[in-house]
C-alpha cells in the first residue's frame, strides 16, 4: 500500500522485454536510503518488486508484460522522468489517500491549464467502465500522485494541482 505522496522522481535508464517478462531500470534523482532487495516501490504508481539496487543508487526491476501493456511504463520513452514511492510501513502518517499499486486504466490529458485564480487544472479522459467509480472530492491516483477530484462530466475527470505537485513529481 502506498500513500501516492510521491518521495522523489526517477529517470527511466531502460526496459527490457523477453516474452513475457523484462527489466525496468531507474535512476532516482534523489537515491533511496538503503533500498532493500524484494521490497515494493511504485514506480508512476505502479507497485514493483525491487531486484537490484546499485551502488550507484539505480534500482531494477522485474516487470510482466501485463505491468507494460496496463501502465504507461510500456510506453515512456527511455529518459522519461518516473514517480516514485516507497510502501507504507505500519505506523506512517497517512498524508494522502490509500493507493494500491494496481494500475485500472490509462487515459489521455484532455488539457492542463492555469484557472484565473491562478490554479492550475487537469482534464483527463475517463474511459466509460470507471464512469461511476469516479466522483468529486473522492480521491484518485494519477502516475501515482494521490489528487481530489474537482470535476466530473461525462467522459472526463478534473483534478485541481497545488505549485509541490508541479514542481516535485513527474507530472
Amino acid at each position: 500500500m502506498f500513500t501516492g505522496l510521491i518521495e522523489t522522481t526517477g529517470i527511466l535508464g531502460a526496459r527490457q522485454r523477453s516474452g513475457n517478462a523484462g527489466k525496468l531500470t531507474v535512476r532516482p534523482q534523489r537515491p533511496l536510503e538503503a533500498p532493500q532487495y524484494g521490497e515494493s516501490i511504485a514506480v508512476n504508481g505502479v507497485c514493483l518488486t525491487l531486484e537490484h539496487a546499485g551502488s550507484d543508487g539505480v534500482l531494477v526491476f522485474h516487470t510482466l508484460a501485463e505491468t507494460l501493456e496496463r501502465s504507461n511504463l510500456g510506453r515512456l520513452p527511455i529518459g522519461a522522468p518516473v514517480n516514485l514511492e516507497r510502501a507504507l510501513r505500519l505506523g506512517d502518517r497517512l498524508g494522502g489517500h490509500i493507493v494500491t499499486g494496481h494500475v485500472d486504466a490509462t487515459a489521455p490529458v484532455l488539457d492542463f491549464r492555469q484557472l484565473a485564480s491562478g490554479d492550475f487544472e487537469l482534464t483527463v479522459a475517463l474511459p466509460d467502465e470507471y464512469a461511476p467509480l469516479v466522483v468529486k472530492k473522492g480521491s484518485i491516483a494519477i502516475d501515482g500522485i494521490s489528487l481530489t477530484v474537482a470535476a466530473v462530466a461525462p467522459g472526463r475527470f478534473s483534478v485541481r494541482l497545488i505549485p509541490v505537485t508541479l514542481h516535485d513529481t513527474a507530472l
